[in-house]
């Protein structure tokens, strides 16, 4: 006679509870207003809908939107990958200045950045005026907008990528050594390997960031449509004009491109997963 096998008790009970919770939150907070925003859109017609999202001035400010912050994301993952690195294998003076530096756009209001940097790379600041003499503009430029998403998005790939690399022991690079590993092939073989992952996914914060940025890019772009126009502030003048349908045609389209790419780093972070194991 088969035996009842009855299911073990949690050690930690309330799973009925929290998960309720979990999923009362989720459809406040995020799946009622994404729906909202596709209802709004979907109030449109076909035509208007295709004449809103095919448009020049759409495609322009879609085009840099998602191309600057593609490159912003691809230079944070290089540049922050280095910083962790010094700031978890050096010991050196400054370092808890430097590592609290990292944190800076987190806590600086967007807006401030956008000032900061705008009065850096005018052609009379600091930075701008190295490189006036050589008719280079920086500000009011899709560079500056790349500056600018770089900026924000650094620390999410340091903060990513800093305690993967804190929890990586030293003995796996230490045994490649003794073997005769070239210092190269330690890197890309035993080092990076488990990295991938967490590349990943400060990859795919920063370039999410990036994409919906706002403030930090509205003084340093210069706003001049289809050259440096971004899909948000292209949102923020459709609800000026007290457009919301129009508004909400363009917010949908941008949620779902950033949709299908994140989903799609998604999946390529399990396969890494998969692949080379948690770290």
């Amino acid at each position: 006679m088969a035996q009842l096998r009855f299911r073990e008790p949690s050690i930690i009970p309330g799973f009925r509870l929290t998960f309720s919770f979990t999923i009362l939150y989720l459809l406040l907070i995020v799946l009622i207003p994404i729906v909202g925003l596709y209802v709004k859109a979907f109030e449109l017609d076909w035509p208007a809908f295709q004449r809103i999202v095919t448009g020049p001035r759409f495609l322009a400010a879609m085009k840099l939107s998602f191309g600057a912050s593609l490159l912003a994301a691809l230079f944070n993952v290089v540049i922050g990958v280095m910083v962790a690195w010094v700031l978890v294998r050096y010991r050196f003076f400054g370092r808890r200045i430097l590592d609290a530096v990292i944190d800076l756009p987190f806590a600086l209001p967007t807006a401030v950045a956008g000032i900061a940097l705008t009065a850096l790379y005018v052609p009379q600041g600091w930075v701008g005026r190295l490189f006036a003499p050589y008719d280079i503009s920086i500000a009011y430029t899709p560079v500056g907008i790349w500056i600018a998403l770089v900026f924000i998005g650094l620390p999410f790939v340091v903060r990513t990528v800093q305690p993967v690399l804190e929890d990586l022991s030293r003995e796996v690079e230490e045994a490649a050594a003794t073997l005769g590993a070239p210092r190269r092939t330690t890197i890309l073989r035993v080092v990076l390997p488990p990295l991938i992952p967490a590349i990943l996914t400060g990859f795919a914060l920063a370039f999410a960031r990036a994409v919906g940025e706002y403030g930090s890019v509205i003084f340093i772009a210069g706003n001049i449509p289809r050259q440096t126009e971004i899909l948000p502030l292209l949102i923020v003048f459709r609800l000026e004009e007290r457009e919301y349908s129009a508004a909400a045609a363009i917010a949908a389209v941008m949620l779902s491109v950033s949709f299908v790419i994140l989903l799609l780093i998604n999946f390529l972070q399990a396969w890494s997963y998969r692949r080379f194991g948690n770290g």
